[in-house]
């Protein structure tokens, strides 16, 4: 039987995760225009995912080198994010 509390922990990281990758997604469609801001659904579906995430990534990019253009601040937080999900589970999980 799994913990619940860590049930909880692991799905709410993994939906931050997702987050994460939907807003990359979002930017790259808005960068090649493929999808337009000016449609109000894109617009604000793109504030909350930048609301959403932008505190986390700040520091991320505070500190990282400019690599031309090219943001690998929500791939290093991914790394982080699963480290952490992997991290609890090996502490809190008990032995078979």
């Amino acid at each position: 039987m799994t913990n619940p509390f860590l049930w909880l922990i692991s799905t709410l990281i993994w939906l931050y995760i997702y987050l994460l990758v939907g807003m990359a997604i979002l930017s790259w469609l808005i960068a090649f225009n493929v999808v337009n801001t000016r449609n109000q659904f894109v617009a604000a579906l793109a504030d909350f995912l930048y609301k959403i995430t932008e505190p986390a990534l700040r520091p991320i990019r505070s500190f990282m080198p400019n690599f031309g253009g090219i943001d690998v601040s929500p791939v290093i937080l991914i790394i982080g994010l699963m480290f952490l999900d992997q991290f609890i589970h090996w502490l809190f999980s008990s032995p078979r």
